[in-house]
């Protein structure tokens, strides 16, 4: 049936045409929803003028800018599937992922030139902006093109987007996401006051689906407006929270996003009386973050989700800061979630368990990993991998990781695939990677090496090794020898006890 999608930007457009849409900073570039309309329309006429058509991959490898959204909704409009890019990463990281999603074409930010100089891998159709609007391949491209403004027919089960997030084997998984998705996503995104007055402030990049979906999707969906920052900056941030002009209302943030903003000198003079909602998720939040923030007038409320469910499981509510903080909430409107122990049967209060979560927001499956959905899902259930409780009021506990993955800066490290680029070290004979507590990032990485015998090599190289092979939130920030690694009857590595044991005092 023609219609059950509706093309956002074409319905503001039609609504509330005069409207700013989005904001870019510093640069203060911004248009207004017939502008966005108009250009999303070129950008649609120019990625189908190269043979981009519905269930193409188009990706982006870009530093946030108003012309990832231009391309995002463009690529909706013409039936295509938007190509998340992780401009963290390095190039073989990156060649693995073009590789498997194998998109028909790649839009890269110029500063990003010398990793994609390095690639690989084969891609039809590689061009180049500057985003902000500045001459480039890109916005040659698409001045002069009729713009296309009617969206093709689309169903909530056609894909809209595929956003990779490592594998515990170290091989990333391509998170499937419908169209149906984002609107049940955005329905979930009504509690949080997400309106046609809201304005959302992103500072996260736009490939993570924190930066993408909470809020700059919500904003764009209700006719509220987008300000976009291509790239954190503490002293900015604090000026636009103070900008009346700018009337900031929503924000999320990872606890070293809001430890800089806490720390930086230009906190003393900002105000936050404008934002009506400010979520912290991505990882655990310290509790003394929380009531340091709580203290200084600021309500931050921590949200759980994960790429897979679209960043929408549960939150925090206003109301409960502080007296649940440590608590990441309940269960949005649209998401069910169970805690089930070990022998499948659900845990009760207090218990711990894996977090199951179900609900039209969940993914579908992976992209070509038959077996990532064997091991994931159960009876329409997403197996999160977290460890939560539930109290006796129903609020959901995050305790601690089932698999090994550790958080840092907000972004997921999977110590397997760390490890299988330390392996290639040939002075190392085994060798174990770990998160411990870091008061800037949340988690860095520790790794815990035996070496071969008669073999020496010294921290510092080894962490030296993993800068080009492995993006800088991935590297281990320490290094600690062993004799070797514990192990149970089985042989396989008994991190509890790495964790439990270990002495940062003799890392290098």
């Amino acid at each position: 049936m023609a219609g059950m999608i509706v093309d956002w930007i074409g319905y503001n457009a039609s609504s509330r045409p005069g409207h700013t849409a989005m904001i870019e900073l510093p640069s203060q570039r911004r248009c207004t929803y017939a502008q966005m309309h108009d250009r999303v329309g070129s950008v649609a006429t120019w990625l189908q003028n190269l043979g981009v058509g519905p269930g193409d991959r188009v990706g982006v490898l870009a530093l946030n800018s108003l012309d990832t959204m231009d391309i995002v909704f463009a690529t909706w409009r013409i039936g295509a599937v938007h190509l998340a890019l992780n401009f963290r990463l390095t190039a073989p990281e990156l060649d693995f992922i073009i590789g498997d999603a194998e998109p028909s074409v790649v839009i890269f930010d110029v500063e990003l030139s010398e990793t994609v100089e390095a690639l690989t891998v084969d891609i039809p159709h590689l061009v180049s902006t500057e985003g902000r609007g500045a001459e480039s391949e890109f916005e040659s491209a698409i001045i002069g093109l009729t713009p296309i403004l009617e969206m093709v027919p689309l169903k909530p089960e056609d894909q809209c987007m595929l956003m990779y997030s490592s594998g515990t084997t170290g091989l990333p998984k391509g998170v499937i996401m419908t169209h149906g998705m984002m609107v049940w996503a955005r329905v979930n995104a009504s509690s949080m006051y997400c309106n046609p007055d809201m304005v959302g402030l992103a500072v996260m990049p736009l490939f993570h689906i924190g930066g993408l979906q909470v809020f700059t999707c919500p904003a764009l969906f209700y006719g509220g407006t987008a300000v976009i920052m291509r790239t954190f900056d503490p002293g900015l941030a604090l000026n636009a929270f103070s900008d009346e002009a700018l009337g900031i209302t929503h924000f999320l943030g990872v606890p070293a996003i809001f430890n800089a903003l806490r720390d930086h000198p230009g906190n003393a003079e900002a105000t936050f009386d404008g934002l009506k909602v400010c979520i912290a998720g991505a990882e655990a939040v310290p509790e003394v973050l929380v009531n340091w923030w709580y203290q200084r007038g600021l309500v931050i409320q921590e949200g759980y989700g994960m790429t897979e469910n679209m960043a929408s499981c549960c939150i925090l509510g206003y109301d409960d800061v502080p007296g649940k903080v440590g608590s990441a909430g309940k269960a949005l409107r649209h998401t069910e979630i169970r805690i089930v122990k070990e022998d499948g049967s659900d845990a009760a209060p207090s218990e711990s368990g894996e977090l199951w979560c179900r609900g039209p927001v969940v993914t579908p499956g992976y992209w070509r990993r038959q077996d990532a959905n064997d091991e994931t899902f159960v009876d329409g259930w997403l197996r999160t991998g977290d460890i939560a409780s539930r109290d006796e009021e129903g609020y959901i506990f995050i305790e601690d990781r089932l698999k090994d993955m550790y958080i840092s800066g907000g972004e997921n490290v999977y110590p397997a695939e760390v490890e299988n680029v330390l392996y290639e070290l040939p002075q190392i004979r085994e060798v174990a990677v770990i998160g411990v507590p870091d008061e800037q990032w949340g988690e860095v990485g520790c790794a815990v090496v035996a070496l071969q015998a008669n073999q020496g090599i010294a921290g510092a190289e080894i962490k030296q090794f993993t800068r080009d092979r492995l993006a800088r939130f991935k590297q281990p920030k320490y290094v600690v020898f062993t004799d070797a690694l514990p192990r149970n009857a089985t042989g396989k590595v008994q991190k509890f006890i790495l964790r439990n044991d270990l002495d940062l005092s003799s890392a290098e």
